[in-house]
């Protein structure tokens, strides 16, 4: 599956410091020390509608994450995977009566565009479902005796990783909550646990199914990442992300399977994003209460004032959207832009130096924006101040000015 075309980043000069970056499983901040290539998978979108604006900050915490690396001059392997065939997907369909694969192809392309749009750093391997259903039958192949049937379908026993709920660190019963919250089947019968999850989807009536060694069917949704992400990057890989509603059961799950099959861990961080609301509930597709990318930018609103706005929140904080959120950003876009093009500023190189320590520490977006707010409030006598600061907002924030 094709990717998009990624924005360059400037390179800077100097180094940047050890980043240290909050990891679910340890509940703390953790050194991320990548030696020449950087390994990050991210969790992508099921394709029944548009782009909208907690998509794009999740996807943005990975993008300064990518950016702090290349900083410090390592070549950034990123995978992401696109759920091109899910429930969702083929409900939203059926309701509108188009095909599949047409709905799947134009929320894809309008995926791409607006991360191109917003500056976002693409990934190295953009990896459907569809493409990959040779991979997930290996990979089932693989975890050997975990795997049982139900009904024609096929089933991981979770227990049979012994670290099973360390990357979430939750309890049975709220597991078990949220397992039937998101996606999961507790209560369906014959079963070995009700955690238990599905691997493969023997066909169904109407459904689309594709044949393979373990049969016709079509992949599960948590198999389906540890396959790609185990192809294109290998065990043990820097950096498993996403939004923080994926931390159970889907981070979880696929972590477990992977290791299962392998019997190495599967990422060394587990980094996760907070939800965005809108309307007093998070943003979601299900709900309907959505911001979109694509409607903000068709009445005219600059990509990098919604970048700004969305930079404005820690990426760990949950918080909700508001006319607000865009109106500073457009505000502050405005201030910078001026600025970078005074004849003379403040220290160029200060502001560098002060960026790279607080991104540094655990990706502190709102605070660089203060420093560069202080930056371009101050008239200085920087001649080449100015290009400095340009350059840098470009690298580390990916804010294009």
């Amino acid at each position: 599956m094709r990717s998009w075309s990624g924005p360059d980043v400037p390179s800077i000069g100097g180094r940047a410091p050890e980043l240290r970056i909050h990891d679910t499983r340890t509940n703390g901040l953790v050194a991320s020390t990548p030696e020449g290539v950087a390994r990050l998978y991210v969790c992508g979108i099921t394709p029944y509608d548009a782009t909208h604006i907690g998509h794009a900050a999740t996807y943005l915490a990975f993008d300064l994450l990518q950016r702090q690396w290349l900083d410090r001059g390592l070549d950034v392997d990123y995978t992401q995977n696109v759920t091109d065939v899910d429930d969702p997907l083929l409900e939203r369909a059926n309701d509108t009566g188009e095909d599949w694969t047409a709905l799947a192809e134009r929320e894809i392309q309008m995926f791409r565009e607006d991360m191109q749009a917003l500056g976002m750093v693409a990934p190295r391997h953009y990896v459907g479902a569809v493409e990959s259903i040779d991979l997930v039958a290996g990979l089932v192949e693989r975890l050997g005796d975990s795997v049982y049937p139900v009904d024609g379908d096929l089933y991981f026993d979770v227990h049979a990783d012994p670290d099973f709920g360390q990357v979430s660190g939750l309890d049975e019963e709220t597991m078990l909550a949220l397992f039937g919250e998101r996606g999961g089947d507790p209560d369906r019968p014959g079963k070995k646990h009700p955690l238990d999850c599905l691997l493969w989807q023997a066909p169904r009536e109407g459904e689309p199914s594709w044949d393979s060694r373990l049969g016709p069917g079509r992949p599960g949704w948590h198999i389906e990442c540890a396959a790609i992400a185990l192809e294109h990057l290998g065990t043990d890989f820097d950096v498993q992300g996403g939004g923080s509603d994926l931390v159970f059961p889907h981070h979880e799950m696929s972590a477990s399977e992977a290791t299962v099959a392998t019997g190495e861990p599967f990422a060394q961080a587990f980094v996760h994003a907070g939800m965005v609301a809108l309307d007093g509930e998070k943003m979601s597709k299900s709900k309907g209460n959505l911001e979109l990318v694509s409607r903000l930018r068709e009445n005219g609103h600059d990509p990098m004032a919604i970048r700004l706005a969305l930079l404005g929140h820690h990426y760990r904080s949950n918080w909700e959207w508001t006319a607000a959120d865009l109106a500073s950003g457009e505000q502050r876009l405005d201030a910078w832009r001026a600025a970078v093009s005074r004849a003379e500023t403040a220290s160029g190189e200060e502001l560098v130096g002060r960026l790279r320590e607080v991104l540094a520490d655990d990706l502190d977006a709102p605070t660089a924006l203060s420093i560069v707010d202080a930056w371009a409030a101050d008239e200085g006598t920087d001649a080449s101040g100015g290009a400095t600061v340009k350059d840098a907002v470009d690298a580390l924030l990916g804010v294009r000015l």
